[in-house]
């Protein structure tokens, strides 16, 4: 097994099936756009993928003159199909208030959230179908995901608006494990936060906490290249917070232990032990206010 950094992401890549060119154009069309106070709201449609557009919502702060910091948005599934990418501004029953739209927009920080497939304006088709589908023809719907949201990162740093050596991601649950894998794939990110969903998968099996996750979770042959630890250490040394319940069952306890463990080590090899953070409660699946302080001085500190 090959310990390069970048020979290793390319392996994490190769595993999510076939995909879309790299790169291929992106196109945009600006839907709508808000004055919604702390920040104005653009309401996008984008070919990101060619095979259907991805509907998507832009927050850029209201003061300052830019260019700004960013974050990428991951939401959260939940079994809420319809939700999407509006819980970027419209917030979710498992994070705390106001939305992170306008918490990121007060601090100056612009941010950007993707309907991810089968979600929001991209549902019509479940996440069995979608899953089944793709499979027949090679693709690994986590592959697809994860496809568009990198392509997201390519738009999101062609903004003129944006400071494209500024940009991070955050998400809770779904939108956790989507922001600990697009930090691992790809080194534009500068900051990850994930919350709630950082799970080692052998204490997940071990938990009989499979069907925790949909469909939408699973990649072909993963563990056979790859442990939860070892891709969150791709991460080092860029700046990662995780933040979990002792009493989620989506991260039992036994394994945020080894991830802890083997994180660690990767940001000291990295020379960055100060750049890596596993705060844990005494709660289950969802953000406490705790939580929201930590995260906002983590921003505050690396973005």
């Amino acid at each position: 097994m090959a310990d390069d950094p970048e020979s290793r992401r390319q392996t994490l890549y190769s595993l999510l099936g076939d995909l879309p060119a790299r790169d291929r154009p992106i196109s945009s069309e600006v839907i709508g756009r808000q004055d919604v106070g702390s920040f104005t709201l653009e309401t996008l449609s984008l070919d990101l993928n060619g095979v259907e557009r991805v509907p998507a919502l832009l927050a850029l702060p209201s003061e300052g003159d830019g260019p700004f910091p960013a974050i990428l948005y991951n939401h959260a599934h939940g079994g809420d199909y319809v939700l999407g990418k509006s819980e970027l501004v419209n917030g979710h029953a498992v994070l705390q208030d106001p939305p992170y739209a306008e918490e990121l927009a007060r601090r100056g920080i612009a941010s950007l959230c993707i309907d991810h497939w089968a979600f929001g304006e991209r549902r019509g088709k479940s996440e069995s179908e979608i899953f089944k589908e793709m499979l027949w023809r090679g693709a690994v719907m986590w592959g697809m995901m994860a496809y568009d949201s990198i392509r997201a990162l390519d738009y999101l740093e062609g903004r003129e608006e944006v400071d494209g050596d500024r940009i991070g991601t955050l998400g809770i649950s779904m939108g956790s494990t989507m922001a600990w894998w697009i930090a691992a794939l790809d080194r534009r990110v500068r900051v990850c936060v994930d919350i709630c969903c950082l799970t080692d998968f052998d204490a997940l099996i071990e938990s009989r906490g499979l069907d925790g996750h949909g469909l939408y979770y699973f990649v072909p042959a993963l563990l056979k290249d790859f442990s939860a630890g070892e891709i969150n250490a791709l991460i080092a040394p860029r700046p990662h917070l995780s933040l979990a319940g002792d009493y989620d069952p989506l991260t039992p306890p036994k394994g945020l232990d080894r991830l802890d463990t083997e994180i660690q080590d990767a940001y000291r090899r990295a020379g960055a032990p100060e750049a890596w953070k596993l705060n844990r409660y005494p709660t289950g699946h969802f953000e406490t206010v705790e939580m929201r302080r930590e995260i906002l001085k983590f921003l505050d500190t690396w973005l």
